[in-house]
């Protein structure tokens, strides 16, 4: 039956002209994905679905790899001050930006003075803020001095949205209308909810790349993307549910990559709208969902159920924070307190691709609350529509899939720490969580920072802002001929510039 439906799916993306034969593109990668990203600037974009884009053209100081290491990208090395307050980039040298023009230490000061300008409205600007001033001593040096010993502003110059971007192109005004970076690839077109072509970029400084470009084709449903992969139809496949990527790809030479993934799932709830300004709503809410059944629903289990910090060496045990096991008993209580025992009405808006598992995590949270009399409404949305509403902080609770990183400072300044950049978002903030947050980042001492992050953890799952599901896999598939992709939990896909088609 499955196969039927599959040669059914083919047929009738070839009719359409989604899919054409892979082997007649030659040397170029044929990838599809779900959702096309919302814009191309790297500084501003915050969905998933334009990052893995954008990662593919534009290029940080440092990148994470793997092994979850920082590892040279832009800047060979770097080098803090013996007092922690500067930190200086060594910058590689012979790199050229996809216009031509040589890039340089101009560059990346007009970069990060573009981030922290507060109206560009950069997403990582609140990682930056600790930088006073920059030096540029040569064209190859940028020294940044710091207001404070920044233990993980490295992490935070390793994401794509601190990417570099050609300081001309800055000062024009619109620096990102044509995608020009220092990536592996060049945008040669992107049409929105269609398809994207990228080209190898030929004087890359790095390895590769060893195909000729990749198209990215938007084919929004995943049970027919995994059956043009099942078919030979597409090279490679972007697949965000677990219910598609588990299924058999028995007698095809499909392989489908699985990774643990940083980013967590999670209720978000904005605690300045009434009744969730009472913290013992909020409490009630957190006892009164089931997060394995979230998990089980949603995902299949496939993944773990998670405090707010997913990275190994920060993890928390599960019974050390607040009401992580469902507790109807205790939220009916706390509702009582709280003068609800009647409940209330709220709504949660949901992002209709990003993650796939979103609407079923929603409805799943709706069925637990109707326990406690919380009627909660579902309003779908477009994931651009979505986007825009979450920046704005115009709703009241949300189901978000949002990114790790790995140190927790980073990860999460931008939303708990006074005038952070998502503080409106984030709908929450207090003295405690302002200070850890400030004592995190310039602690030093492994085993502090361990205890500054897990008092951090617990404040958070006891005042519940936002309740924290879980965190699952990152998932790839990929013909057996696509060689040296390498999965990273970050979700990056980064490793596309190294891969060769051996079919």
């Amino acid at each position: 039956m499955f196969k039927r439906a599959t040669l059914l799916c083919v047929v009738l993306l070839m009719l359409t002209g989604l899919i054409a034969p892979v082997g007649a593109q030659d040397n170029t990668l044929v990838m599809a994905r779900a959702v096309d990203a919302t814009g191309l600037d790297p500084h501003t974009q915050t969905a998933f679905a334009s990052l893995r884009l954008l990662e593919l053209s534009y290029e940080p100081l440092i990148r994470t790899d793997a092994d979850l290491n920082l590892v040279p990208a832009l800047a060979e090395s770097w080098e803090f001050s013996e007092d922690g307050l500067q930190l200086t980039l060594n910058l590689r040298q012979g790199v050229t930006f996809h216009d031509g023009s040589a890039f340089d230490s101009g560059d990346v000061m007009a970069s990060f003075e573009r981030i922290l300008d507060e109206d560009t409205g950069a997403a990582t600007r609140t990682n930056l803020l600790s930088i006073e001033s920059m030096d540029a001593p040569d064209e190859n040096t940028v020294v940044l001095n710091l207001s404070i010993a920044d233990v993980p502003l490295l992490t935070a110059l390793s994401s794509t949205n601190a990417s570099i971007l050609p300081s001309e192109l800055i000062a024009e005004g619109d620096p990102a209308a044509g995608a020009v970076g220092t990536g592996p690839f060049v945008l040669d077109d992107w049409s929105p909810e269609e398809q994207t072509q990228l080209s190898a970029f030929a004087d890359y400084w790095g390895e590769g790349p060893f195909v000729d470009g990749i198209e990215i084709r938007i084919i929004p449903d995943e049970a027919t993307i995994f059956a043009a992969l099942r078919a030979g139809e597409v090279d490679f496949a972007m697949l965000g549910d677990p219910l598609i990527a588990t299924l058999p790809t028995d007698g095809s030479d499909v392989i489908i990559n699985r990774a643990p993934d940083l980013a967590y799932h999670a209720l978000m709830m904005r605690a300045s709208v009434e009744p969730l300004d009472q913290l013992e709503v909020r409490q009630a809410i957190s006892c009164a969902i089931d997060r394995q059944e979230v998990l089980d629903t949603a995902s299949l289990g496939e993944g773990t159920v998670t405090g707010p910090l997913t990275i190994p060496a920060f993890e928390l045990p599960l019974e050390d924070l607040f009401c992580y096991e469902q507790d109807l008993d205790q939220a009916r209580e706390l509702m009582a307190a709280a003068g609800l025992e009647d409940g209330f009405a709220m709504t949660i808006i949901v992002a209709n691709a990003e993650p796939p598992t979103a609407l079923t995590e929603a409805q799943v949270i709706q069925e637990q609350l109707a326990e406690i009399n919380i009627d909660v409404d579902l309003e779908p949305l477009e994931l651009s529509v979505y986007v825009d509403r979450w920046l704005a902080g115009d709703f009241t609770a949300a189901i978000a899939l949002n990114g790790g990183r790995v140190d927790p400072f980073p990860m999460y300044s931008r939303y708990w720490q006074v005038d952070a950049q998502f503080q409106n978002t984030a709908g929450y903030i207090d003295e405690t969580l302002d200070s850890l947050m400030n004592a995190g980042q310039v602690e030093t001492d492994p085993e502090a920072r361990f205890e500054i992050f897990a008092e951090f953890q617990r404040h958070l799952a006891e005042t519940s802002p936002w309740i924290w599901l879980y965190n699952g896999f990152t998932y790839t598939g990929q013909q057996s001929y696509v060689e040296g992709f390498v999965p990273n939990p970050t979700g990056s896909i980064f490793g596309l510039s190294t891969v060769t088609l051996n079919r």
